[in-house]
């Protein structure tokens, strides 16, 4: 098995853990919830093969489906950003980078990171909310929890990075 293989199985463990024991119980004023799980989306190398995104994505929205109780909502948000991720990851990558590229504060500098994070987990809080509410019934609590769940999560997701950057 590849070091990268391996990489990806942890860090799928530790994001569903802390999602389905810690983060699930937080709910601010009814509508956000820091969604981190797509924080693996993020952190995909450049060079992976884009069939192989798209499985990996999958499969941490299906693992999360089954602990959440989101039947098939999760997995095909995540399909979704797992799909996006390369293209957008070309947005923001310099030129001259290398082929098995890391997106992080570092490689991409911490303006062009930020405008990466937010857009897909924009994309993410979209479609999530759209596919569990399913209706516009309520569009103003709709539009409320897509973007107070990407705020959290973009907020959450900037704070690990800043502490990864320190160690």
């Amino acid at each position: 098995m590849s070091l990268n293989f391996l990489r990806n199985i942890v860090f799928i463990i530790v994001l569903l853990l802390a999602q389905t024991l810690l983060l699930n119980h937080i709910s601010v004023f009814g509508c956000a919830t820091p969604l981190l799980y797509v924080y693996f989306a993020l952190t995909m190398q450049r060079g992976e093969a884009k069939w192989a995104t798209l499985l990996w994505c999958f499969f941490m929205g299906l693992l999360v489906d089954i602990f959440t109780n989101t039947p098939g909502v999760a997995a095909a948000s995540m399909t979704l950003v797992g799909f996006l991720q390369p293209y957008v990851v070309e947005l923001f990558a310099p030129r001259d980078s290398a082929d098995d590229l890391r997106p992080s504060p570092f490689t991409f500098g911490s303006s062009k990171y930020t405008n990466y994070t937010i857009i897909l987990v924009l994309i993410y809080c979209f479609t999530f909310f759209s596919l569990e509410a399913f209706n516009l019934y309520n569009w103003g609590q709709w539009i409320a929890c897509i973007v107070a769940s990407t705020i959290i999560t973009v907020v959450l997701i900037l704070v690990i990075e800043y502490f990864r950057s320190k160690r």
